[in-house]
This record gives structure tokens, C-alpha cells and sequence, in this order.
């Protein structure tokens, strides 16, 4: 099972960023063209948030699971020097879920704005910093904190 959970996360971390990417896309250009804020913008905003949940959910999965958190913690004090340990098992939950509270927070902002200015301003500002955040939590495989390959498989 943790295999599988572990691949399916490595998969939708591209769906996460795709969707990410697009929305901070429409609300840049919505913002710039002082454009309506659409049904469709409004669904880009919902559906970014729901994908980052489900992600979210999926990364729970792999933490309660993994052997290396389950090792980290086993021996945290001499453990936490060993910077690719202390990744996985403190930094890279802490700032996953910071990046979707951000997200979550910035969703709903945004649903609740009066204007489609403010609405295109708030996912704008909210998703950029929560992506800035994924960005660096991520164990690219260029990465000096951890890496692990651009796609697992089975």
C-alpha cells in the first residue's frame, strides 16, 4: 500500500502545480485586464483547492506510512542532524501543509470578495506564496535539502 500512495502523490504533485500554475495565470490576467471574475475563474479557484487537498490527504497517507519518518522518529535526537531524515520527517510536512492552509485561506478570501478585482488580487497574492512554499518543499532532484526523482513508478 505505501508504494501505491507513494506514486499516486509522486503523480499529483504535477496536477497540484498545473492547477496552481493556471490559476495564478487567470488571476494575473484578470487582474491586469480588470476582467469579470467569470464562473470559470471562479471553478479554477474551487478546483486548485480541491486538488491541493486531495494531495494534502494523500501526503497524510504517505507520512503515517513512511519508514523514514517512522525511523526518523524512532531516534529524533541523534537522527536530527541527518538533513535528508529531517526533511522528509519535520520540513517537508510542516511546509506542505503551511502551502495548503495558505491556498485554503486565500480560496476562500477570494469567494468572499466583493469586487472581481479584490477576488483576482486575493487568489493571486494567496496561491503565489502557496506555490513560492511548494516550490521549495519539494525534493527536486537538484535540490541540496532532499531529492527524489521528477516521477515515481511502479
Amino acid at each position: 500500500m505505501y508504494s501505491t500512495v507513494l506514486i499516486l502523490h509522486s503523480i499529483l504533485r504535477w496536477f497540484v502545480l498545473l492547477s496552481l500554475c493556471y490559476a495564478i495565470f487567470r488571476a494575473y490576467k484578470g487582474f491586469n485586464t480588470q476582467s469579470a471574475f467569470t464562473n470559470i475563474d471562479n471553478k479554477v479557484r474551487h478546483w486548485t483547492a480541491t486538488i491541493a487537498h486531495i494531495q494534502l490527504i494523500i501526503g497524510m497517507l504517505v507520512y503515517i506510512k513512511s519508514p523514514i519518518v517512522k525511523y526518523y522518529f524512532s531516534d529524533f535526537k541523534n537522527l536530527i542532524n541527518n538533513w535528508d531524515l529531517t526533511f522528509f520527517g519535520l520540513f517537508h510536512f510542516i511546509l506542505m501543509v503551511s502551502a495548503i492552509v495558505i491556498i485554503t485561506i486565500g480560496s476562500a478570501k477570494a469567494k468572499r470578495k466583493k469586487t472581481d478585482l479584490e477576488k483576482f488580487k486575493t487568489m493571486l497574492i494567496y496561491f503565489s506564496i502557496g506555490i513560492t512554499i511548494i516550490f521549495i518543499a519539494i525534493p527536486w532532484p537538484f535540490s541540496p535539502l532532499a531529492n527524489r526523482p521528477l516521477l515515481r513508478t511502479f
